[in-house]
């Protein structure tokens, strides 16, 4: 579910296409992921992580922070997460959204940023054989 302070950068109908997005990247990685779009109190990344620790799972949890008036996005990821998850995975996907807000699409840049964190957060499926004697 996002987290925010409802400000103007999202209108209800963003709000809405957002949750939905979501909804379905959790369903993908069976990780928690909230959105947080509004001031960031301090600094970025020490207010994202107090956000983050203050999840219900925080382990399982993915917190994207976007403050878009001092143009700032991080992405914060509980130890479960980070299992499937690698750094690397997660730059490219802040670097997708980053380019995607330089063109001033906030929401897209949201969406395809959930999105990818999503599929990338997925556990790897296994094969399971079974041996018959």
């Amino acid at each position: 579910m996002p987290a925010g302070d409802r400000s103007s950068h999202l209108t209800g109908a963003d709000r809405t296409l957002l949750d939905d997005t979501i909804r379905r990247a959790e369903q993908a990685c069976r990780a928690e992921i909230s959105v947080f779009v509004g001031t960031a109190e301090g600094g970025a990344r020490a207010f994202a992580t107090s956000l983050h620790n203050s999840l219900v799972a925080p382990s399982r949890s993915i917190l994207v922070m976007v403050d878009p008036t001092a143009r700032a996005l991080e992405i914060v990821t509980g130890g479960w997460v980070r299992r499937h998850l690698s750094d690397k995975q997660v730059e490219l996907v802040a670097l997708t959204m980053q380019s995607a807000f330089a063109e001033g699409d906030l929401v897209g840049g949201l969406r395809r940023g959930v999105t990818m964190l999503g599929e990338h957060a997925r556990a790897p499926r296994t094969l399971h054989s079974s041996t018959e004697d």
